[in-house]
């Protein structure tokens, strides 16, 4: 190679703010399949972005891209699995609020929380919503605080497993509120979804992205959202605050990470491809259709500065809460 074609590429590495080194990443990546692990069960929240979003990425990187459901423990057995994964871009993770909520309630996790991935994206927001089964006889977030003060500790309340975003916004609920209300710890959302259904327990915290069928066949009664303000999917329904717990907001949002250490090309170019695909008009009509709104970055160190607050934010939610592994 002559010296001028050398200090060429090391000329546009540079400006590409990439290292020499990592050059042969971009131009081969992908070559093999590549898995999204959502650590949430089929169904669930994180897991219908996560299919809409792997079937545009493959047709974006010409190689199939597939999610690989690890659920349970609060989101940490997937997130365990990706942060020791090969950091070569063909293992990433779906990373929600979860992943922090669980950093705080659990002492001793094999990865850090931050230290352990590379940033790419976030993808969605979306608020979680209170339901429960007709058989209750609660219309409003009044009438079950009434109830639940009527009978301490007799209404159960679901969530997808300790640790989860459904854990805490049950908790943060339930202390706010003044009530005593017995928290029942599931392996996922799917399940939450069944006995929530079946009238085994009557009192849920989930996604709304599951939940708009069942709430529209009437299946299920929504009493509020939890974010600060309501869902375009369900204009007509109060927050959580509206309804008369008053400072309550609790949003859930879903992003992409991959290992520490993964090439910063292969992270720039999953981010170019990623914000093209949430910027189609397509995508988001499914994602709303589906009770989320859109959300990215313009670079990773965004995302990385957003995870950052986020970590701290949730330890702290945690605390306030006074939700606990159980």
């Amino acid at each position: 190679m002559s010296l001028n074609l050398r200090r060429m590429r090391v000329l546009l590495a540079a400006m590409a703010g990439v290292s020499l080194t990592s050059l042969p990443h971009a131009q081969n990546y992908p070559n093999r399949p590549v898995r999204l692990v959502v650590p949430f069960s089929a169904g669930g929240a994180a897991d219908v972005p996560g299919r809409i979003l792997t079937q545009k990425l493959s047709e974006a990187l010409g190689h199939q891209v597939v999610v690989d459901n690890r659920p349970g423990a609060g989101s940490t057995i997937g997130a365990e699995q990706v942060a020791k994964a090969p950091p070569d871009g063909y293992t990433l993770l779906m990373i929600s609020n979860t992943h922090f909520v669980s950093a705080a309630l659990y002492k001793k996790l094999a990865y850090d929380a931050l230290s352990d991935y590379a940033p790419v994206t976030q993808v969605t927001s979306a608020p979680n919503v209170i339901v429960v089964h007709p058989s209750l006889p609660v219309k409003t977030v009044r009438e079950l605080i009434s109830l639940a003060k009527a009978k301490p500790g007799k209404i159960d309340y679901a969530s997808s497993g300790n640790g989860s975003t459904q854990h805490l916004t049950g908790a943060l609920f339930t202390k706010m509120a003044g009530i005593d209300m017995t928290h029942i710890p599931y392996r996922g959302s799917g399940p939450v979804t069944a006995d929530l259904l079946g009238g085994q327990v009557t009192v849920g915290f989930p996604g709304i992205a599951g939940m708009l069928p069942h709430i529209k066949a009437g299946k299920l009664r929504a009493l509020a959202v939890t974010s600060a303000r309501r869902s375009p999917e369900l204009p007509d329904l109060p927050t959580v605050a509206e309804a008369g717990v008053k400072g309550y907001d609790v949003t859930a949002w879903f992003g992409v990470t991959g290992p520490k250490d993964m090439p910063r090309d292969i992270v720039l170019r999953l981010h170019g491809e990623l914000v093209r695909i949430l910027k189609n008009p397509d995508v988001q009509k499914l994602l709303l259709n589906a009770g989320q709104e859109v959300a990215w970055q313009e670079s990773p160190e965004l995302f990385g500065d957003m995870l950052k607050v986020e970590s701290a934010k949730w330890a702290r939610m945690v605390k306030e809460s006074g939700a606990q592994v159980n």
